[in-house]
């Protein structure tokens, strides 16, 4: 695995993603794993600068989706001045590096799915989570994140924790 160190910032490595390239080139075989990275996993790497090599490989296929660059844009929004400019390069970086799943008839699909699966056991998500969790069920991807609690026992979707 390679070293996926972020730096005071983050932004080592989102440009490390882009000189490997975030998706697999067509001529490669499959990526290794198809990753959906979740606001939890992006804001370690903008401020902690750990080792992130543990949950994802230069080979790994990683996306956002639509709403977790919303949840990124209130960060800068409601960062103070000494933190905002780092913060906005960051989502910047992730918006020219990381490709973005949009919202759109699939993912309604499945997301109108989770909701009434929550629903029937009595279990509410965070709305935000929900989006993400049915952006990851749409395209076969893996969600990433640290708050295991919110995709744990959803249909359809599976978790990777990112933090020991």
């Amino acid at each position: 695995m390679s070293r996926l160190c972020c730096g005071a910032t983050g932004a080592t490595w989102l440009r490390r993603r882009h000189r490997l390239g975030a998706r697999a080139p067509k001529d490669r075989a499959p990526a290794l794993s198809r990753l959906l990275l979740d606001t939890t996993f992006l804001v370690d790497a903008e401020r902690t600068g750990s080792s992130l090599d543990e949950r994802i490989d230069d080979d790994d296929e990683v996306a956002v989706a639509a709403v977790t660059i919303a949840e990124l844009m209130v960060g800068v929004l409601l960062a103070d001045d000494a933190h905002r400019p780092g913060r906005q390069q960051f989502l910047d970086e992730v918006k020219v590096v990381i490709p973005i799943i949009s919202y759109d008839a699939m993912v309604a699909a499945s997301h109108a799915e989770l909701l009434v699966a929550v629903r029937r056991k009595g279990r509410p998500r965070g709305a935000h989570d929900l989006i993400i969790a049915a952006t990851a069920n749409a395209t076969q991807r893996e969600v990433v994140s640290a708050d295991t609690s919110a995709y744990e026992d959803l249909p359809g979707v599976t978790l990777r924790s990112h933090r020991p």
